[in-house]
């Protein structure tokens, strides 16, 4: 199982800030990405940063392991 975690008005969106996703050999980062978009239009128009094992990303194409968490994020600010 992969773990997807989702913060701020992306979790908002979604209307959780977790999910459990099945693993399938191969999946890559944009493939968990393009399945939960399909299911999460609102939330994934938000995100921007995404997040692997703790690691910031920005190759899409990163091959997931079954036991990788994910997070998905918009840009923040603060002060």
């Amino acid at each position: 199982m992969i773990t997807v975690l989702f913060f701020g008005p992306v979790a908002e969106r979604v209307g959780q800030s977790q999910l459990e996703i099945a693993f399938q050999a191969g999946m890559r980062l944009q493939d968990l990405r393009g399945q939960l978009q399909t299911l999460y239009p609102e939330a994934f128009a938000l995100v921007s940063l995404a997040a692997v094992n703790g690691t910031h990303v920005r190759d899409w194409t990163v091959v997931l392991a079954d036991t990788s968490e994910v997070v998905f994020m918009s840009k923040f600010s603060g002060g």
